[in-house]
């Protein structure tokens, strides 16, 4: 996914309402919208999941040490 696609653009998403005169552009734009958020949802929580993983793989390490030091 392009980092650039992840950002909000405002002024597209204004531009996409002005468009939407009719039922069908309006209901696509709440799909639109609704399957951004989900993109974005989705790249929030890998984020969290790398974080987690980080985090764990550096307790590892650090415990790893500290038994050694104590032998």
């Amino acid at each position: 996914m392009d980092r650039q696609e992840a950002v909000y653009d405002h002024n597209r998403y204004k531009q996409l309402l002005a468009e939407a005169v009719d039922e069908t552009r309006r209901l696509e734009l709440i799909e639109i919208m609704i399957r951004e958020k989900a993109r974005d949802r989705l790249e929030a929580q890998r984020a969290a999941d790398r974080a987690a993983m980080t985090a764990m793989t550096v307790a590892r390490v650090l415990g790893q040490g500290g038994r050694r030091g104590s032998f």
